[in-house]
């Protein structure tokens, strides 16, 4: 029985709001208001505080039920001198700022710390990782190292638990060192780990900062010290710990079982609570500061995050400060010119990543190719003025494409192209590259190629020879297909993993679309498009691309005759002519746009493939 008694609750998070409907009806309506970051529809009511959830009607909203224009209030006990207002009130009573007027400029901070962009853009995660702390539960978080520092003293506080850190001792303090018998720093910390675990009292709980560099391996591959750490953690399974590890590193299986829970952060949200209401922000209103604001003009926080969305937060505040001292002093910078640097910067902290050059103008033809890709990339981008295409998206879009084709039709180019369009970084990986002579080494590539195309989004990743890592999976019990299968097992895993919001695709090029295992053929994962031989039309702008790129002045009569020479031949083989005739005029004086001398490098090309085609019979 409710007698009639509603509460209104604003949830942030799915998370939370499943917390609420699953508190335990036992509990008291302060008790579950505290255990998460919840407001109210109305002020809050002094005489429910006391009352069991069993006894009141929790209605649980999300903001986007409840608008931007509605008032809000703290979840918390009022003081009485608020309660007859009807002004939202703050933990101390005075009265929240309003919602700012659709339009208005918001406000930036004045500086901000790496604790503070942690605290901001995972406080949800934070709050989640806390309130199973505060119930006894072991958690395993899966994040980069970077944020790890920043992470544990963060849920350690909102646990309302001491928590105590597995550090490594110093070598002077080892008593094995008197002895002539240095230990290395795991061991070190092998042995800290026991003496915290035997001395951990009730109401503390261990935070384990690096797990993975402790048991980081495969489970068939555990080695002593790893052993060591199971038997430790579920020798002491009353303890509550929470650890950390690195998703490139990973745990055993065996290990990560021993944690009730296991959570991943990766990348930066879209939008974060408001520090002070907790109404949803920007990304680009909240990380970025007053001044790096004013240096840009037309910066636009709305399309920030599409730029930072694979970085975590401390990635973020850095891209900002590299862009603000690279452009601080210079003449009126433009937003434009702020994405530009930030791409530069996420190619910079990978070797492997580099910011393409190549335009859809840069390739010849294919009309029908462009339109068909330029289409899927529009709504990518939100270039569509429905809101229900925005709801749609993950629907609308595929994971990626399939280039197929002849040999030199351009696939490569397209994905670059594509990656241009975007102002995405690109990863160009061999097919034959990824795989390997040893058992499970394969998919070990195959996440960390995905896992570095996270974090340097917005990214495209391109496989070359696709067929050599995508191969149709057999029931055939040798290794190498065994292998084979795993390897598109860990495709299939990764493609279905994809985040919304962090964005990059994923395209992959063949010669033998046949080969390719029916599974990722699917509409919602590849969209397959045949780049096939180019036409007349297609031939005359490929010739016409690649003579402004070499500056030779061809004749509309000489185009022609080139047109009609390079049937059945690819954009390759025309760009390789034209190549030709550039170097005859630097090096020999030929003129490149003589027809006798075209005609040479035609004939000469037609000889060499019909050699080709004989030496394969």
């Amino acid at each position: 029985m409710t007698d009639g008694r509603q509460i209104e609750i604003v949830a942030w998070s799915e998370a939370d709001r499943a917390r609420l409907y699953g508190a335990s009806r036992t509990a008291t309506v302060a008790e579950v208001l505290r255990d998460g970051m919840f407001l109210l529809r109305q002020p809050f009511d002094r005489r429910l505080a006391d009352l069991r959830v069993g006894d009141v009607d929790l209605v649980v909203r999300m903001p986007v039920d409840v608008g931007l224009d509605a008032p809000l209030y703290r979840a918390v006990p009022a003081p009485r001198s608020a309660e007859a207002t009807g002004t939202a009130v703050s933990d101390t009573g005075s009265q929240l700022p309003p919602p700012p007027p659709r339009g208005a400029v918001p406000s930036f901070p004045e500086q901000i710390s790496d604790r503070t962009a942690i605290g901001l853009a995972y406080a949800e995660e934070v709050e989640t990782i806390a309130s199973f702390i505060r119930q006894g539960l072991s958690v395993l978080v899966s994040c980069e190292k970077l944020v790890v520092k920043q992470l544990g003293p963060l849920i350690a506080e909102r646990s309302s638990r001491e928590a105590v850190v597995l550090d490594t001792p110093p070598e002077d303090s080892d008593p094995g060192a008197a002895l002539m018998m240095p230990r290395s720093q795991r061991q070190r910390q092998l042995g800290r780990l026991r003496e915290l675990l035997r001395e951990l009292k009730d109401g503390r709980f261990l935070i384990v900062p690096h797990a993975d560099l402790l048991a980081g391996g495969p489970d068939n591959q555990l080695n002593a010290e790893a052993r060591e750490v199971v038997e430790l953690l579920y020798g002491n399974a009353e303890h509550v710990v929470l650890a950390f590890a690195d998703p490139s590193i990973g745990l055993p299986e065996v290990l990560a079982s021993r944690f009730t829970t296991r959570i991943g952060l990766s990348g930066s949200p879209r939008t974060v609570p408001d520090p002070i209401d907790g109404r949803p922000r920007l990304l680009g209103e909240v990380l970025v500061t007053r001044a790096e604001r004013d240096l840009f003009l037309g910066y636009e926080p709305s399309e920030f995050h599409k730029h930072v969305a694979g970085l975590n937060p401390i990635r973020v505040r850095q891209a900002m400060q590299y862009a603000y001292y690279q452009h601080r002093g210079r003449e009126r910078p433009t937003g434009l010119d702020l994405f530009k640097t930030i791409r530069g910067f996420k190619a910079q902290m990978s070797a492997s990543f580099e910011v393409p050059n190549v335009s859809f103008d840069d390739i010849g033809g294919y009309h029908q190719v462009k339109k068909e890709i330029e289409d899927a990339l529009r709504i990518m981008q939100g270039g569509t003025t429905d809101p229900e295409d925005e709801l749609l998206q993950s629907d609308l879009i595929p994971r990626g494409f399939i280039f197929h084709g002849p040999p030199g039709t351009g696939k490569t180019l397209f994905a670059k192209a594509i990656a241009n369009y975007l102002n995405a970084s690109i990863m160009v990986v061999s097919g034959p590259e990824v795989t390997d002579k040893y058992v499970g080494e394969g998919e070990r590539k195959i996440r960390e190629l995905f896992a570095e195309a996270r974090r340097n989004a917005p990214s495209v990743i391109v496989f070359d020879e696709f067929d050599a890592i995508a191969g149709r999976r057999t029931d055939r019990d040798d290794g190498g297909s065994r292998a084979g299968n795993a390897m598109v097992a860990q495709l299939l895993t990764e493609l279905d993993g994809f985040r919304e919001n962090v964005p990059f695709l994923v395209v992959g090029t063949t010669n033998q679309l046949n080969l390719i295992d029916p599974a990722l053929l699917r509409p919602s994962r590849f969209r397959g498009i045949r780049v096939g031989e180019p036409d007349r039309t297609a031939r005359r702008a490929i010739i016409e691309v690649h003579a402004r790129r070499f500056k030779i002045d061809l004749t509309p009569q000489l185009i022609d005759l080139m047109v009609d020479a390079t049937e059945h031949r690819s954009g390759d083989d025309i760009q390789s002519l034209l190549r030709d005739a550039y170097v005859g005029q630097r090096l020999h004086g030929h003129p490149a746009n003589d027809p006798y001398v075209i005609g040479e490098l035609v004939g000469r090309m037609n000889r060499a493939v019909k050699e080709h085609r004989e030496s394969r019979l």
